[in-house]
């Protein structure tokens, strides 16, 4: 009984700890206290805890973000986009009890564009090039290291750029995280002949406030990320037939 209540009371404080820290302005020496860092409150709090300040000020929510997917088939065919965030949407809006699938795709395409921004003009150029092949890993980390201080050089920088490796090692883990994501949905929609897949991520920002009494006033065009064809990428674990149950029975409900 005392060894059942010393583990609760050592998961409850873990869980306070990871929490605060999650939530608290990001500091990478703060975080450092966690064996692990980052990366070890980022398995812990996603996807079913993470949680954010964002809703307030000083810096509130202030635009939306959208997922967007189509494909190659194996005849050639190149399909039509398809809204994965509009789908997931769907499932929450006008809902009391709303499942975590309705905002994994606006999750996503958040992570993506925040870390593709991060990149060296140049580099962004190199993302929208295609590796639909097998160790196209490898093959963009090439392309993308090849960029670096490219844009300093052409600007006469007095010293030479320091390589942003982090920026590029986060690029190639969000990029593979939406390739998985955009081979789940064109399964889902498409079935089994899906070749290749392209994901678009876009940005929109709200009417500004100083302009929110201005009846003619219309929202700020969308910033939009459009990288390459990407080839098919299944995780381990990954369930294709389960996803593709609930979100093409979604999908269909909204097309009709």
């Amino acid at each position: 009984m005392r060894l059942a209540a010393l583990a609760a009371t050592l998961l409850t404080a873990w869980h306070i700890l990871a929490s605060f820290l999650w939530i608290a302005p990001f500091s990478a020496n703060a975080r450092e206290i966690v064996p692990g860092g980052q990366q070890t409150l980022s398995a812990y709090m996603l996807p079913f805890f993470g949680q954010s300040w964002s809703v307030f000020a000083p810096e509130p929510i202030n635009g939306d973000y959208h997922f967007n997917v189509r494909a190659i088939l194996s005849d050639g065919t190149e399909t039509g986009w398809v809204s994965a965030t509009d789908v997931e949407l769907s499932m929450i809006r006008y809902n009391l009890f709303p499942p975590r699938a309705g905002i994994q795709s606006t999750e996503l395409a958040s992570a993506y564009k925040g870390a593709f921004d991060a990149l060296e003009p140049l580099q962004r150029t190199v993302v929208g090039g295609n590796f639909a092949i097998d160790g196209w890993e490898p093959g963009l980390r090439a392309a993308l290291e090849s960029q670096i201080g490219k844009g300093a050089e052409a600007e006469g920088a007095d010293e030479p750029a320091k390589p942003n490796t982090e920026e590029i090692d986060e690029l190639i883990a969000e990029e593979r995280r939406a390739s998985a994501y955009a081979t789940q949905v064109a399964r889902a929609v498409w079935g089994a002949d899906v070749e290749q897949v392209q994901f678009r991520v876009s940005r929109q920002n709200i009417i500004p406030f100083a302009e929110r009494h201005d009846p003619h006033a219309e929202r700020p065009e969308p910033s939009v990320v459009l990288p390459g064809w990407r080839p098919l990428i299944v995780e381990e674990g990954q369930n294709d037939g389960n996803f593709a149950d609930v979100f093409r029975r979604q999908y269909e409900r909204i097309s009709r």
